[in-house]
């Protein structure tokens, strides 16, 4: 066989192949390409979508955050005024209670002076009707009697 048929021959089968390939070939190859470039694409765009997503989540979860704070200190501000209004409440209470005991002392010693008063007005009474016997009995002199006052008082 001459070179020059097996070379032409050889051309022919390639370009056979090479028409066979584009046609049958190489349409669901590039296909299946485009299919892949595409999900591909689709991935890195659900990729994108899930990322700027958890980003505006952190946002929320931040400004949850701080609502919650607030929230906190609203409430501890909230228990801070109770308290000092139940403090404020037993003191009024305790001051109440303590001008109440003060006044039920203080009418108590008014009871007992009134009570001392009566007993030394019955004393001096007695006093003065033994002292008026003793001028009685003895002689109306004014000297005496004098002495008699002054003693009686010094008793009293």
């Amino acid at each position: 066989m001459n070179i020059n048929i097996t070379l032409i021959l050889q051309s022919i089968a390639m370009m056979v192949f090479v028409w066979f390939c584009m046609k049958f070939i190489w349409p669901p190859l590039m296909t299946a390409l485009e299919l892949r470039r595409e999900k591909i694409a689709e991935g890195l765009a659900a990729s994108d979508r899930a990322e700027q997503a958890l980003d505006a989540a952190k946002g929320q979860v931040d400004k949850i955050l701080e609502d919650a704070r607030g929230q906190a200190s609203t409430i501890m501000d909230q228990a801070q005024q109770r308290r000092n209004q139940i403090v404020d409440h037993a003191k009024d209470e305790a001051v109440t209670e303590r001008e109440h005991q003060v006044s039920a002392a203080e009418a108590e010693i008014q009871q007992s002076a009134n009570h001392a008063r009566e007993e030394l007005k019955q004393a001096v009474a007695s006093l003065a009707v033994l002292g008026a016997e003793k001028i009685i009995e003895k002689e109306i002199d004014e000297a005496a009697h004098r002495d008699l006052l002054e003693k009686l008082i010094a008793e009293i």
